[in-house]
């Protein structure tokens, strides 16, 4: 009997049919085999599973080659050659020696549904009067002593006289005083879930100093003094106002930022004395404007000089031009120079703003001066809410941006 022999094969070519299987005895592992192990491997900041937050974006196996491909949250992670040692320490028990770890950046898409992942049901941060009818301004200082919440005040009243709807939020919750200046006492009334504010000269007005007895110390920390903010926002019926000046504490600490947050777009006026040790200070907490949705309208220099009351001469008690220097610091006009008088002070401390008892001395017409530019850049500039800026830069992380 002949016995035919089988054709040889030739090198390269495998007989028809056979492919996959002689792919499938190559491979050393699964592809379900390595996805299981990587389910060891977190995202270093985040702590989950990088399949879990889609960053296991796809596994390729090519007989003893797996090669993994990771999305990271920012170009240039910093992090990428240790979630590289993972992915092959985890890989190792599988018996997998031939590893290639890929990655790229995601898609804003991609980075959006990761940040909606994360935040999972909790609500997003509350934002308010983003609608544009009314102009928020935020009137901060370096340090105090400088007379802001004076300023706050008469700029408030001077608004008031001029016609526009007016509120003040004393922000200001270890220091507050703004109830004192404008000369209002009193509990607000709750009315159906919502806290009406007091009044005085016009102006709608909301402060811790309604809630504790002016001599108690309020002792909060961080979390505390961003509810109390949130509610003295989002509690309190304002009704339509066209100005809600906001007196900030001094420096750039938690209820700054807390503020920000919540006012997005919000305008930031700075103020000062003339002297270099607080206009340096100054020029400070302006320049968190450029670190927060805030935007710079300008700057008050209080206490600029002061006028003798017999003869009207004036004298530079805290020196000169710190104001001036600070807006060109700043790149915001100077936008007032308020002279240093007694009326001015003893307004504050009787509750009757100068603006209101004396608008044509000296202070007077400066604030009522300032109060004008103000209302006038302000509500004729189009202004729409900063952008907030990542990149790389702004974490040590790679996946802070996330967060």
């Amino acid at each position: 009997m002949q016995v035919r022999a089988a054709p040889p094969y030739h090198e390269g070519k495998v007989p028809h049919g056979n492919e996959q299987h002689i792919r499938e005895v190559q491979a050393v592992v699964t592809e379900e085999q390595v996805r299981e192990a990587l389910r060891g491997v977190n995202d270093p900041e985040i702590g989950r599973p990088i399949e879990d937050l889609g960053m296991l974006e796809a596994i390729e196996i090519e007989g003893d080659l797996v090669r993994v491909h990771v999305l990271l949250t920012i170009p240039g992670c910093p992090l990428q050659e240790r979630i590289t040692g993972d992915v092959r320490a985890a890989l190792a028990p599988l018996g997998v020696e031939r590893v290639e770890v890929r990655m790229r950046p995601m898609s804003e898409q991609q980075r959006a549904e990761l940040v909606g992942q994360l935040r999972g049901s909790a609500p997003a941060q509350p934002t308010f009067f983003t609608d544009g009818s009314t102009t928020v301004i935020a009137v901060a200082s370096g340090k105090g002593g400088v007379g802001k919440s004076s300023v706050t005040v008469n700029l408030a009243a001077a608004l008031a006289a001029e016609g526009y709807r007016v509120g003040v939020l004393d922000a200001d919750v270890w220091g507050f005083s703004v109830p004192r200046m404008l000369g209002v006492s009193g509990q607000p009334v709750g009315f159906d879930g919502m806290i009406l504010p007091l009044e005085a000269h016009g102006v709608k007005v909301i402060s811790m100093g309604f809630f504790v007895p002016e001599e108690t110390p309020v002792i909060w920390r961080g979390p505390m003094l961003h509810k109390a903010i949130e509610q003295f926002l989002g509690d309190v019926y304002w009704g339509e106002l066209d100005f809600l000046l906001c007196d900030l504490p001094p420096g750039t600490g938690d209820v700054s930022i807390s503020l920000a947050s919540f006012l997005p777009g919000a305008w930031m006026l700075v103020v000062t004395t003339p002297q270099d040790a607080a206009r340096t200070v100054a020029e400070r907490a302006g320049r968190m404007a450029e670190h927060t949705n805030l935007r710079p309208i300008g700057v008050i220099e209080n206490m600029a000089w002061f006028v003798c009351p017999h003869c009207g001469e004036r004298t530079p008690i805290f020196g000169e031009g710190g104001g001036g220097i600070a807006a060109e610091t700043l790149g915001v006009p100077l936008v007032g120079q308020v002279p240093l008088m007694p009326a001015l002070r003893e307004g504050g401390d009787v509750g009757m703003p100068i603006v209101v008892s004396d608008p044509d001395s000296p202070a007077g017409v400066a604030l009522r001066e300032a109060a004008r530019t103000i209302a006038r850049v302000s509500r004729t500039k189009v202004g729409k809410p900063l952008t907030l800026i990542t990149g790389p830069g702004a974490s040590a992380g790679h996946a802070g941006h996330a967060h």
